[in-house]
């Protein structure tokens, strides 16, 4: 069976954080997800086809930012321990913004999708942010995504859409649709 054929049971996921030493030792499976999710269509600000260079430099400054407490990396891992997903908490702020925090890059490999992973991660994204003192997290997303109903279906607020904001991994442009949650 293949990595992309694999099924995993919801319960067969762990969630935790990621310290910059792991992220950095780890950087080949996180690079994985993140080319696994532009090759699949995600708009995660790279475009296809993504040079694993490119993938390995963005979790090199991830796990930089993590080390100088800027964010929190939370990964998921199957029952083997192979990372399937990952999403940050944006925590540092400007001065004004110290009780805000952005989700970014949730990330969940094509193999591991539809089985709850993304609510599980956006319950942890809560817990984290709660630990970090944040009452206030906002997101975007492409517009017509799974990720935009899957934002609603899990009671994030719509604040609306900018048409034409980013491009597909394979060129188009596409709306981006912002939404915020109160914690």
């Amino acid at each position: 069976m293949t990595d992309t054929a694999r099924v995993h049971a919801p319960d067969s996921f762990t969630i935790r954080r990621l310290g910059s030493e792991e992220a950095t030792v780890r950087i080949d499976a996180l690079a994985d997800v993140l080319m696994d999710c532009v090759a699949g269509g995600a708009s995660v600000s790279f475009m296809w086809p993504l040079p694993r260079d490119k993938a390995l430099g963005f979790w090199r400054g991830v796990a930089g930012s993590v080390a100088r407490n800027e964010r929190v990396l939370l990964a998921a891992e199957d029952a083997a321990g192979t990372i399937v997903g990952t999403v940050q908490l944006i925590t540092d702020m400007p001065d004004n913004q110290p009780h805000r925090g952005e989700v970014a890059k949730m990330l969940v490999h094509r193999s591991a999708r539809r089985q709850g992973l993304a609510l599980r991660f956006l319950a942890a994204v809560d817990d984290a942010a709660r630990d970090a003192k944040k009452s206030l997290l906002v997101l975007d997303t492409s517009t017509g995504s799974d990720a935009e109903r899957l934002y609603e279906r899990a009671g994030w607020l719509r604040v609306g859409v900018v048409p034409n904001f980013a491009r597909m991994p394979d060129g188009p442009l596409c709306g981006t649709t912002f939404f915020y949650r109160v914690l």
